[in-house]
């Protein structure tokens, strides 16, 4: 699931858990993978429940931006494909 609003990247595990269940109204506990960009939308973290802990991944980019949806609330579900 992809949250389409910029997040404060200074959320860790616990920040982001909290919006995922506060503000999105999603189970994070599900192995769902949450994605959540910065606001210049050159910074990723994602958070994913592997059924014993919370794991949290960081991305930066140097030179360019990640291309992202129209900013607005809510999520975005992504397939594999």
């Amino acid at each position: 699931m992809v949250a389409t609003k910029p997040v404060d990247f200074r959320k860790g595990h616990d920040g982001l858990v909290a919006l995922v269940k506060n503000e999105l109204n999603k189970d994070p506990f599900t192995g769902t993978v949450f994605v959540f960009r910065s606001r210049k939308a050159d910074r990723l973290k994602l958070i994913d429940w592997d059924s014993s802990g919370i794991v949290m991944a960081y991305k930066r980019l140097e030179e360019r931006t990640f291309t992202w949806p129209a900013i607005k609330d809510g999520l975005m579900a992504l397939t594999h494909a």
